[in-house]
């Protein structure tokens, strides 16, 4: 057996494991499948294991897999230690700063501001991670994340910008087909546009006294802009954030009794990375910049 580890192979290694595909493993490092199954076969090659069972679902872990996996975290967690620590000493305020941020938030509201911080920060690149998923920042998989719930790792700085209201929207044609609600109970009369899996609405009706199932929700899609673009083409009535739909001039807010608690928006980075200049810079301009427009 070969002592000498390439790190790559432990990473590939994790992500297959995580993922429990290589397809899944290949999107999370960025590289293609191919690359992922020789660096896993590498890596089972110079142990002499079998770490990997393939499947026509995927990959099953071994025993023995599982029983490295602990092993494997801990390196991980000391390499990316290193590289945030190195990272944390660069003074200048140039490269590239990952952001995750919730598809709204990515569509709606970030893009005005990325072009007037092109302005202030010309040196600064961003990749825009466009994902209602929370995205880790302790492995690394973003720099800062815009997050509309309060992160709860301890090694992360979150600042919270404000309240993000939500409303009950429809399309002005739509109502001029079918009528416009005036009370809640009036929604069932209507074309829903909600999510497939998620049951956050189904739990808000509940709290209004309405027990609903998903079917309710005519047009369903867990993908919050094929919500918002069926709500501006007039398919149905849509719950969104007033910063989208107060911005659109054939969108009419209804049912403004019903009260839709406010979610909140954090501004999250970890600890150690905040001290890199051109990371604080970004966090700094988008703590500025985002809370006027909630």
């Amino acid at each position: 057996m070969n002592n000498q580890f390439d790190w790559h192979l432990i990473r590939a290694f994790l992500a297959a494991l995580d993922a429990g595909s290589l397809l899944g493993a290949a999107k999370k490092l960025q590289t293609t499948q191919p690359t992922v199954g020789r660096q896993v076969a590498q890596l089972e090659a110079q142990m002499g294991v079998v770490l990997f069972e393939r499947t026509g679902r995927g990959l099953q872990p071994t025993a023995t897999a599982l029983s490295l996996a602990d092993a494997a975290r801990s390196m991980e967690s000391g390499a990316l230690q290193l590289a945030r620590q190195l990272q944390a000493k660069q003074t200048q305020v140039q490269g590239t700063v990952r952001i995750t941020a919730s598809q709204p938030v990515a569509y709606q509201l970030l893009p005005p501001i990325l072009a007037s911080m092109r302005d202030a920060l010309p040196e600064i690149q961003v990749e825009l991670i466009s994902s209602n998923q929370v995205s880790n920042l302790l492995r690394r998989e973003a720099d800062i994340a815009v997050r509309m719930v309060q992160p709860d790792q301890g090694t992360l700085i979150a600042k919270k910008l404000g309240s993000v209201s939500v409303g009950v929207y429809a399309h002005k044609s739509y109502l001029a087909r079918f009528g416009t609600p005036h009370a809640p109970d009036d929604l069932l009369k209507h074309t829903l546009i909600g999510y497939d899996n998620d049951d956050v609405m189904i739990r808000g009706f509940a709290n209004y006294g309405q027990s609903l199932g998903k079917e309710a929700f005519a047009i369903r899609s867990d993908d919050l802009i094929v919500q918002w673009q069926a709500l501006c083409a007039a398919c149905g009535i849509g719950f969104v954030a007033d910063y989208m739909g107060r911005n659109h001039s054939d969108l009419v807010k209804i049912l403004h009794m019903l009260k839709i608690p406010p979610l909140p928006m954090w501004l999250a980075v970890h600890r150690e990375i905040r001290s890199n200049q051109r990371i604080r810079a970004v966090f700094d301009y988008l703590a500025k910049a985002l809370p006027p427009l909630l």
